[in-house]
């Protein structure tokens, strides 16, 4: 199914959003309460990123959808490189609680 360029637009933004909503997320670990310079100017400036990217894509996709989808992939991907960079346990629970996580996203997506 090809999509219109719009909507391909803002699911592109969408992704965008999401990539940078994980940076800002993971970010915040680094910036140790905001008391590390560098590492709070570059997650404010990943927040502003993702905010401004949810932005664009919501105006041609539904805000429900729009919205749990960055969350989702937010989620998953802070999760996931929770487990990679800091060492968070990575239990049989957790995994498949990420992997429905993934399915809801694939699921609005299919939907939309």
């Amino acid at each position: 199914m090809q999509l219109p360029y719009t909507l391909l637009m803002a699911w592109l933004f969408l992704i965008v959003a999401a990539l940078f909503e994980i940076g800002w997320a993971v970010g915040l670990k680094y910036t140790n309460g905001f008391t590390r310079l560098w590492p709070t100017a570059w997650t404010l400036a990943a927040l502003a990123a993702s905010r401004a990217r949810l932005a664009a894509a919501a105006r041609t996709l539904p805000i429900g959808t729009a919205y749990a989808v960055w969350t989702g992939i937010g989620a998953a991907g802070t999760a996931l490189l929770g487990i990679w960079l800091f060492q968070e346990p990575a239990t049989l629970a957790r995994l498949l609680c990420i992997a429905l996580i993934v399915a809801g996203v694939l699921g609005l997506r299919l939907a939309t």
